[in-house]
């Protein structure tokens, strides 16, 4: 798969096109993707993404913008298992957002992408004020020579799936839920990088896991499987907070305690598949009540992995 920042001046070939944010890639976003890649293949060009960096309500809005479900790297890495060929990251700034919705499809979808069929959520907008709709692009796909589809909105067990329904689950930490709106267990990834070794002082050792995001959409301790560092994901138990009994300064981290692995992983690039959440994050007294609160969510956590037949390694 191709990943562009900024569009060219004129399209290099022609495209089958759909536009958004895509954060989580849930089960809709699986869907027109899927719809995408067939009528691309049909067509003989290629699959194209127009996303925009940074979302657009962080733009307008970013002290009430939603935290992400996924950072760039992980949608794209999504995007290319799907069959997605081509995917343009566009900044959105205050120059785009001032773009009326005419110019948006002139300048944007005919000239700079080639776009020969454009596939479109029901509820897309786009252009200043969100003037553009589908009507608009329908007329000038009449002009223009290309066609427009609209995909509505996906039902799974007869909800809407959206990534609003995704975060609210994540938030009430009903990480099953989550799951089932996504399709596959939610996930974070990041790089395992050094931390303060607390955790192998209380007989712990944690894999400190980099989250390159200002707010992460759940907190708590975890019950989760780590791939990127065996042949298959490694059961352990994650712990996603600001940890306020050995710190004060509010910044979130991910690590995980690994059940029976002794290996060398600083570096490596790794996922965190969330199964379930066991309790919210508290504030012990002492690092020995800390200890004792481990050993606790350790043991939950081997009762939650065998549920899913998940074997937990011999210490």
């Amino acid at each position: 798969m191709l990943v562009f920042r900024g569009l060219p001046d004129r399209a290099e070939v022609s495209s089958v096109l759909t536009i958004g944010n895509f954060d989580g890639v849930h089960r809709g976003h699986q869907a027109l993707l899927q719809l995408l890649v067939r009528e691309a293949r049909e067509r003989a060009l290629p699959a194209t993404v127009l996303t925009f960096e940074p979302h657009p309500r962080e733009f307008f809005a970013p002290e009430s913008a939603p935290p992400r479900l996924s950072r760039l790297r992980e949608k794209l890495e999504l995007m290319a298992e799907a069959g997605v060929d081509r995917v343009y990251i566009l900044r959105f700034d205050a120059q785009f957002a001032a773009l009326e919705a005419q110019q948006f499809i002139e300048r944007i979808l005919v000239r700079s992408l080639g776009v020969r069929h454009l596939l479109i959520g029901d509820d897309f907008c786009f252009g200043r004020g969100r003037a553009g709709n589908f009507d608009l692009l329908r007329q000038a796909g009449e002009t223009w020579g290309f066609g427009v589809e609209a995909m509505p909105t996906l039902d799974f067990a007869g909800e809407r799936v959206s990534s609003s329904a995704v975060r609210e689950a994540l938030i009430a930490g009903d990480i099953e839920h989550a799951e089932r709106l996504i399709g596959r267990p939610y996930t974070m990834s990041g790089r395992v990088i050094h931390g303060n070794k607390l955790g192998r002082t209380l007989g712990f050792p944690t894999a400190n896991v980099q989250i390159k995001r200002n707010r992460a959409a759940l907190a708590g301790i975890f019950t989760v499987t780590v791939g990127g560092i065996g042949a298959t994901p490694w059961p352990g138990v994650a712990s996603l907070g600001v940890r306020p009994t050995v710190t004060k300064n509010g910044v979130a981290q991910l690590e995980v305690y690994l059940f029976g692995f002794s290996g060398e992983i600083y570096g490596r690039h790794v996922q965190v598949h969330f199964l379930h959440k066991q309790r919210d994050e508290e504030k012990f007294a002492s690092l020995e009540a800390l200890k004792i609160a481990i050993d606790r969510d350790c043991e939950v956590a081997k009762e939650i992995l065998a549920q899913h037949r998940i074997p937990v390694p011999a210490l």
